[in-house]
C-alpha cells in the first residue's frame, strides 16, 4: 500500500469507515442470499417436475413388482433391490479401508514424510478422476484380472467370477468413494482436541488404546457423515457400473455375488434412451427418478440426524 493510501485511510472519519464496512457486509449478505435462492430455485424446479410427473406413479405395486411389457408397465423392485444391495456391499468394503487409511495418515504417519505427502496427493487426485475411468479400472482389475484369475485357479477356467457382477460393481464404487471417506475421517480426527490424546497418554495408555478408546469415539459423528455422503454418491453413480455388473433388464433378483443386477440410475438411463416408446415409459421414468431423489435425500438427512445425535451424546446433553 502506498504512503498516500495509508494517509487517506488515517484521515477517514470513523463514520466513513463504519459506512464502508456496513456496505461491504450488506453486499456480501445480498450476494450470498442470491446464491442460496438460485440453488433452492433449481432444486424446487427439479423436485417439482419429478413430483408432478411421477408422484402419481408411486404405490406399493410400483415398489414391489418388476418392469413389464417392455418396461412400459410394472414397477422397479429389481432395480431398487440391486441398488440397495450394491450400496450395502460398497459400504462394507469402503468404510474400514477409508477409516484405517485416515487414522494412519493423521495419527501415525510423520506429517512431513515423503510417503505421507505422496499418499495425500494420491487421495486428492483420486477424488478428481472421472467416474467413467473407475469403471474401466474395475473392468480391467476386478473383472479381467481378479475374477478371471479366480476362475483359472478354482473353476478350471470356467467363467464364474470373470464377468460383470454385483461384487465387482460394489468394489468399483468403493474405490470411487474412498477419497470421500478418507477426507471426512481426517477432518473429524483433526477436530478432536489434542489435549484428549495427551491426557490419555499421560495416564499410561498406548497410542493404539488412545486412538480406539478416545479419538475414534469423538470422531464418530464426522466419520458417519462422510460415510453417508459416500453412500449417497454411490447410490446415484451409473458410469462406473456400466462395465462391471449392471444389466439392461433382469426378470429375477441376483442370487449370488457373481451375478449381474439392475440399478435405479441405469434403469433411468435405459428408460430415457433405449425404450421403443418413450411416451409410454415416461410415467415409469419419472417415478424412478423421484424414488432415486427421495433415496438420496433420505441418506443425506440421515447424515445430519446421526451427526446431531452423536454430538449431543458426546457432549453429555442427550
Amino acid at each position: 500500500m502506498s504512503t498516500a493510501s495509508v494517509a487517506s485511510e488515517r484521515h477517514q472519519t470513523p463514520f466513513v469507515r463504519a459506512l464502508r464496512n456496513r456496505i461491504g457486509d450488506i453486499a456480501l449478505a445480498v450476494g450470498s442470499g442470491a446464491a442460496i435462492l438460485m440453488v433452492l430455485a433449481v432444486l424446487a424446479v427439479i423436485l417439482g417436475d419429478a413430483i408432478f410427473h411421477g408422484g402419481a406413479r408411486l404405490s406399493l405395486r410400483f415398489f414391489f413388482t418388476a418392469p413389464e411389457q417392455g418396461m412400459t408397465q410394472g414397477g422397479i423392485f429389481p432395480a431398487l433391490f440391486g441398488t440397495v444391495a450394491m450400496v450395502l456391499l460398497m459400504t462394507v468394503a469402503v468404510v474400514p479401508v477409508g477409516v484405517a487409511t485416515a487414522v494412519y495418515l493423521h495419527e501415525y504417519a510423520p506429517a512431513r514424510s515423503l510417503v505421507t505427502r505422496a499418499v495425500r496427493i494420491a487421495v486428492s487426485n483420486l477424488a478428481g478422476v472421472p467416474s467413467i475411468v473407475f469403471g474401466l479400472f474395475g473392468l480391467g482389475f476386478f473383472v479381467q484380472f481378479v475374477g478371471a484369475g479366480a476362475d483359472r485357479i478354482f473353476h478350471g477356467g470356467q467363467r464364474v467370477w470373470g464377468q460383470p457382477a454385483l461384487l465387482w460393481a460394489a468394489l468399483t464404487m468403493a474405490v470411487l468413494t474412498l477419497p470421500v471417506v478418507i477426507v471426512a475421517t481426517e477432518e473429524a480426527l483433526r477436530a478432536v482436541p489434542r489435549e484428549l490424546r495427551e491426557a490419555s497418554l499421560a495416564l499410561g495408555a498406548t497410542q493404539f488404546q488412545t486412538v480406539i478408546n478416545v479419538v475414534l469415539p469423538q470422531a464418530v459423528p464426522g466419520i458417519l457423515t462422510g460415510t453417508i455422503l459416500a453412500i449417497s454418491r454411490g447410490a446415484g453413480e451409473v458410469a462406473p457400473i456400466l462395465f462391471t455388473g449392471v444389466a439392461y433388464f433382469l426378470p429375477t433378483l441376483p442370487r449370488s455375488l457373481h451375478e449381474q443386477f439392475m440399478h435405479l440410475g441405469n434403469h433411468i438411463y435405459v428408460l430415457s434412451t433405449q425404450s421403443p416408446d418413450v411416451d409410454a415409459t415416461k410415467p415409469l421414468l419419472y417415478g424412478t427418478v423421484l424414488v432415486l431423489l427421495i433415496l438420496t435425500f433420505v441418506l443425506n438427512l440421515a447424515a445430519v440426524v446421526v451427526r446431531s445425535k452423536m454430538r449431543r451424546r458426546l457432549s453429555g446433553v442427550a
